[in-house]
């Protein structure tokens, strides 16, 4: 709230550093501002933020690095380093307080090498050199290794180490190199070189961590073409993980640290052991089904072969005519046997109706001398001559009386 007293103005705290905040904004030069200076007080925040202190001999500047920016740091911030912030200088309203706010933080001295690096990083990009395309994959049973890299310091020894603990059986060939200072580059070509002209199946080439100094010469362009040229496969494990050259970006793969590229190029032996104990339980398993399936797919083969054969045709066809043979006779013995039942159904039918049958039965058969069958008394006359026929013979009467019988007499009688 603004006043007059005394006829002056009177202002709120917020109202003065809000005005002094909009004088540094407007000031062009701090809203583009390189300082240099050596870090102090350096504390990485848990949101990511870094704030620090920069200083030199006389005076000293808060400084706060976002985490949106910390992201794009190349190297970690660390207490005594003499570094380059680029950024802008405001006021925190709140506190009353400027402060730098950077952007992006560079090693004194090391500014014109990071430049030259994005310039040849961004170059070889655009040619091509980093393409996926280009990469050749790296053997999987590597026994032969060449490594690149100082004959003394910890790199061939952990490679070595973690080689041996991996697989004794892989093979570990050193080309001593020098790979730092002048005439480091061209050394490690060398050693690249003699590597691609014989057997070794992956190549490393690395050291130890350090500043962008000491890894420059591992981007040196003749160095970078090597690696992407090379016949061979190849492994960058320059400095620590946050370390990045540009022979990483060239090489076919690259490890963080020189154990990590002996973890990628040396295979488990145990492993290996393991998966070919595994695979072979299962190839074993795999044949003892599939001889189990061929048995029994050969025993139907088998039957079947056995139901088709002519041996197995005829035995079958005897046994169908010897069936079929029992069934007619058992059919021709029931219509046999039916017949006869048949037969002697009409013997004794033609029993009754035969003459002779009933001759047989104590009658006779009359007739006249003409032959005429005589078989009522009606027919007769005293003195006729009759003719007897019986079972065994025949018989010539005459008839002398004739008497007729009543008809209900007849039927008392019979």
């Amino acid at each position: 709230m603004e006043r007059m007293h005394n006829g002056q103005q009177i202002c709120s705290v917020s109202q003065v550093n809000q005005y002094i905040k909009n004088m540094f904004v407007r000031d062009y030069a701090l809203s583009r501002i390189k300082i240099k200076g050596e870090v102090s007080n350096c504390k990485y925040h848990s949101s990511g933020h870094i704030y620090f202190t920069l200083k030199d001999a006389v005076s000293q500047i808060s400084c706060v690095m976002f985490a949106s920016y910390v992201r794009g740091l190349a190297f970690r911030l660390e207490e005594g380093q003499s570094v380059i912030v680029q950024g802008s200088v405001s006021v925190y309203e709140r506190d009353g307080k400027y402060q730098m706010y950077a952007q992006g933080i560079t090693k004194e001295g090391s500014g014109k090498l990071y430049e030259e690096y994005e310039r040849r990083k961004k170059r070889l990009l655009e040619e091509g050199l980093f393409d996926e395309s280009r990469k050749k994959k790296i053997p999987a049973y590597a026994m032969r290794i060449g490594v690149v890299t100082a004959s003394t310091g910890a790199v061939i020894q952990d490679i070595c180490q973690v080689s041996h603990r991996r697989n004794p059986y892989v093979q570990i060939l050193l080309y001593p190199a020098k790979v730092q200072g002048e005439g480091a580059a061209q050394t490690v070509i060398e050693g690249i070189r003699y590597f691609a002209s014989t057997d070794v199946d992956t190549i490393i080439i690395g050291r130890g961590g350090g500043s962008i100094e000491d890894l420059w010469a591992f981007n040196e362009e003749a160095l970078v073409r090597a690696v992407a040229d090379c016949p061979k496969p190849i492994i960058s494990a320059v400095g620590h993980e946050t370390d990045t050259t540009l022979t990483d970006y060239a090489a076919d793969m690259r490890a963080p640290t020189p154990s990590a590229a002996a973890e990628l190029a040396v295979f488990s032996y145990r492993d290996v052991m393991m998966e070919l104990k595994d695979v072979s339980y299962t190839l074993r398993m795999l044949m003892e089904q599939k001889l189990k399936l061929h048995k029994l797919t050969l025993a139907r083969y088998e039957m079947a072969l056995s139901h088709l054969s002519p041996q197995d045709q005829i035995r079958q066809k005897r046994l169908y005519l010897a069936d079929t043979q029992e069934q007619l006779a058992g059919i021709l013995k029931q219509k046999v046997t039916s017949a006869r039942h048949q037969l002697a159904l009409y013997v004794e039918e033609l029993k009754g109706l035969s003459p002779l049958y009933k001759l047989q039965g104590g009658y006779s058969y009359v007739a006249d001398e003409q032959g005429e069958h005589i078989d009522s008394v009606s027919q007769l006359q005293e003195g006729q001559k009759l003719s007897l026929t019986f079972a065994d013979g025949k018989a010539g009467v005459t008839v002398q009386t004739m008497e007729r019988m009543e008809d209900c007499e007849w039927q008392q009688k019979n």
